[in-house]
């Protein structure tokens, strides 16, 4: 019998919120948790708004383990991840000595890493020579360490990795934790994604690629998926980590259940190296392989989580896939996109919007997708524009999609004994 996968624990921040609830509240409230930058010069820069989380001593506060001491040891990256992990540890308060640590995976991608380290180092290298560079550089950096911090932290002894797969990295994490358990590998796995990808070369390189927006002057607004006046992504910095453990051995040691993870699968374009097909056929593959795993027919999802970037192809290309998939439902399928609120967390938006599908399950309530003043017509389907809306929602589906053509699908549905 194929083990069922449940999450009993969950962590997420980013700038609207230092919490998992905080987040989700304030995404369901409309707001938008894009500003002006302010850790860095952006007076060059075509695009001078994000996400960004600016206040880290209050988030070093909240997370009461990180010392300051340790600091210097840590790109955000790896801090933003372990107060997520913390949150989500907490939640599923699994009893010490349950499991055999050697039977505990940490599974936690990041799209980027620790850039803004690298960038810091290098100018230390090139103003004062290879003496000034800090011999924590290369393990601040490296994109796997999110991973192996929380690993350290939280004393896992089992497989331990990163998923790096650009913005669909969050849900490809998930998705190999499932694998693990399902293959008895591990009873129990820690997972997700993080990211700090706000820095100057982060900005200057998409900024070169024209793929952020520059409604410089209106950032609460700037993000608008499937509006006709959309012109491009924004980015954010954050974490979304979720436990997952087996169903039968947490429902063993009582363990509170939020829900079921159901369907996972991924596929690739291998198409172009930053475009999605337009005929969305990548993202349809993956959400016609996910449902299968699920045993779903395409009428039995209730909600839909899209990537919705708010880059004018990437919205087109994500709905054609819809339609594919879901034909005729797909009208009265209301679909929304809370990167509209978020901004854009590339590596970790799968694993925080994964987060937001389970509040969607236990709560009843579909988040909006705000700034919409003229939908698209070619984004012609119930994007919930602007309101939240008070709907009870059995099965969800979330979308993330990745530079080089990568592409994953997470099926989330309510616990039910």
């Amino acid at each position: 019998m194929e083990k069922r996968i449940a999450v009993t624990g969950f962590g997420a921040l980013c700038s609207l919120g230092a919490t998992a609830k905080e987040v989700w509240d304030n995404v369901c409230q409309g707001k938008s948790a894009i500003s002006h930058i302010s850790n860095f010069d952006v007076t060059a820069y075509r695009t001078r708004i994000a996400g960004e989380i600016k206040d880290l001593e209050a988030q070093l506060h909240l997370s009461k383990f990180i010392l300051p001491k340790d600091v210097k040891k840590l790109d955000n990256s790896s801090i933003y991840g372990l107060i997520a992990a913390q949150e989500a540890m907490d939640m599923a308060a699994i009893p010490e000595n349950y499991y055999d640590t050697w039977r505990c995976g940490t599974l936690i991608g990041s799209g980027i890493g620790g850039l803004r380290t690298m960038e810091l180092q290098y100018d230390r290298l090139i103003s004062g020579g290879p003496s000034r560079v800090s011999p924590f550089t290369i393990p601040k950096l490296i994109a796997n360490m999110v991973c192996g911090n929380c690993s350290i932290r939280f004393g896992l002894h089992g497989p331990s990795y990163a998923a790096v797969s650009a913005c669909a990295s969050g849900a490809h994490a998930i998705g190999a934790a499932i694998d693990m358990i399902r293959l008895d590998r591990c009873d129990m796995v820690l997972c997700g994604a993080a990211e700090a990808a706000v820095t100057p070369l982060s900005f200057a390189g998409f900024c070169a690629m024209r793929a952020m927006s520059e409604r410089n002057d209106d950032p609460q607004r700037a993000s608008r998926p499937f509006d006709k006046d959309r012109d491009g992504f924004l980015m954010s910095d954050g974490a979304g980590i979720l436990v997952l453990e087996d169903l039968e051995k947490a429902k063993k040691r009582g363990a509170k259940i939020y829900a079921e993870i159901v369907g996972f699968a991924s596929t690739s374009d291998a198409n172009h190296i930053t475009s999605p097909l337009s005929d969305g056929l990548g993202g349809a593959m993956s959400m016609r392989f996910a449902l299968k795993e699920a045993k779903l027919n395409p009428e039995q999802i209730g909600y839909i989580n899209t990537h919705g970037t708010s880059t004018p192809l990437g919205d087109i290309s994500e709905v054609n896939g819809i339609k594919a998939v879901f034909g005729d439902y797909a009208k009265s399928l209301p679909i929304s996109s809370t990167k509209s609120e978020t901004g854009h967390l590339l590596g970790a938006s799968g694993s925080v919007e994964a987060i937001f599908s389970m509040f969607v399950i236990n709560e009843g309530i579909i988040p909006p997708t705000i700034n919409i003043e003229n939908q698209d017509p070619e984004c012609d389907l119930d994007v919930v524009p602007n309101v939240a809306r008070e709907k009870k929602v059995d099965y969800v589906l979330s979308n993330n999609f990745g530079f080089g053509g990568h592409n994953a699908t997470l099926i989330l549905k309510r616990f039910m004994d």
